[in-house]
């Protein structure tokens, strides 16, 4: 079992976090007024949990936002399956990550919002649910979380490690910190090569690479709810831009109209990464001509409508299956380094993205390389991709073929990363 960390700098930061935690309550509500936090559930992130805590060993797992949190999902289910005895909480910090693990998390899975990172938060929060284990994902390295959940005898695994280069550098700022932090992980299993040289040279121990967002089964959609929809779009050839950022959505649109004489009834639907922009897209495609609809108002594509904004939680399972070809967001902006072509890959989509996809390099390297995805570094080259694509269903069809296939040979590294995790948690009765 790790020691609790202790430095300098991590004494400095619990006291100037202790210092400034009477004003979380005021800066919670403040966000909640601007739909940033759940105003019914400020009390989770301030350590006063009201759900019960079953009796029994619990095992903690945590994933900060959406795609740290659906990431989880495949574990979640994995421990569920091999460790029924086991309760399951799992915590995330965002509203939307919260709604979207509520439909999806498994039958008697408990979901908290994670705590603020001020001492007496922490401590409430630990002290009510009591972890045997902790399961991180990501970069979740808050350090009151990580020494508080240690000096009560928490064994932690930082799984799915991800650390970018600048953040490597900010923490080379503070070595002896990043070193006691990370030397606190019982288990390391790093997302990827570069991650687990960052890792290493500030002094982590790291296990094998395991990356969860390359692991799981496809997502799930409702049959009914999928037939009604294939009913309204039949003979419509149909394009999904998903996971849109700023930016995105306009030059997508643009690059759809050259098609539309040739693609009657080309249907474009935009699943925006952040569904709560549905009023913003719908607006701005209006304004450039299209007859549009919003998901979220309960509005349908119906035979006149051109572009349909999908601004809705958790049903990217059933546009994926509903679409001829995928546009995955993410990568047509700076700075946002595209999104996992795999969700749709599981589901044999025809996928296109642009060019800056730092976030998914390697799996989308490989991915073009095999021509299971195709890259549009411009506008032109979509609308090129687009209708070559939807003029030739066999050859998108061999595409989504070719991503499926691919996406397959990741289903056993969750295997393996179980095996890993399974001395750190609680011995069997």
């Amino acid at each position: 079992m790790s020691r609790p960390p202790r430095t300098l700098g991590l004494s400095a930061y619990s006291l100037i976090l202790g210092l400034l935690e009477p004003l979380a309550p005021a800066l919670l509500r403040a966000r909640a007024r601007r739909g940033k936090e759940d105003a019914e559930r400020l009390h989770e992130r301030l350590g006063q949990p009201q759900a019960l805590r079953p009796p029994g060993e619990l095992v903690w797992l945590h994933g900060v936002s959406v795609g740290e949190s659906v990431s989880l999902l495949p574990l979640a289910e994995a421990l569920r399956t091999r460790r029924p005895d086991l309760t399951l909480l799992v915590t995330s910090g965002t509203r939307t990550a919260a709604e979207l693990l509520a439909r999806r998390l498994p039958d008697g899975v408990i979901h908290q919002y994670a705590p603020v990172d001020g001492p007496r938060a922490v401590a409430g929060f630990l002290d009510h649910w009591r972890p045997a284990t902790g399961i991180l994902v990501e970069s979740e390295l808050w350090p009151n979380l990580i020494t508080a959940a240690i000096g009560r005898g928490t064994r932690l695994a930082l799984v799915s490690a991800r650390m970018t280069e600048k953040s490597a550098l900010g923490w080379g700022r503070a070595p002896a910190t990043a070193q006691a932090l990370l030397q606190a992980f019982d288990l390391i299993l790093p997302q990827d090569a570069e991650t687990d040289s960052r890792l290493r040279r500030l002094g982590a121990s790291t296990g094998p690479q395991l990356n969860l967002k390359q692991v799981g089964a496809p997502l799930p959609c409702d049959g009914a709810e999928l037939g009604r929809m294939r009913a309204l779009t039949e003979g419509r050839p149909v394009i999904l831009a998903a996971s849109t950022h700023p930016g995105e959505e306009a030059l997508i649109a643009e690059a759809v109209q050259p098609l539309r004489a040739a693609q009657p009834g080309l249907l474009l639907i935009i699943a925006p990464r952040h569904p709560e922009r549905g009023a913003e897209v719908a607006e701005m495609l209006t304004a450039a001509g299209a007859n549009t609809a919003r998901r979220s108002i309960g509005e349908t594509p119906e035979p006149l409508i051109s572009a349909y904004v999908a601004d809705t939680l958790g049903e990217l399972g059933l546009f994926f299956r509903l679409a001829n070809v995928v546009v995955m967001g993410g990568g047509f902006v700076p700075g946002i380094g595209g999104h996992n072509p795999l969700e749709p890959a599981r589901l044999g989509a025809a996928i296109i993205t642009g060019p800056d996809v730092f976030n998914a390099g390697q799996t989308y390297a490989d991915m073009f390389e095999t021509v299971a995805a195709l890259c549009a570094p411009d506008q032109a080259t979509l609308t090129r991709h687009l209708g070559g694509l939807l003029d030739n269903p066999a050859i998108a069809r061999r595409m989504g073929e070719a991503a499926q296939a691919y996406a397959a040979q990741y289903g056993e590294a969750l295997d393996r990363a179980l095996d890993q995790l399974a001395p750190l948690l609680p011995a069997k009765d």
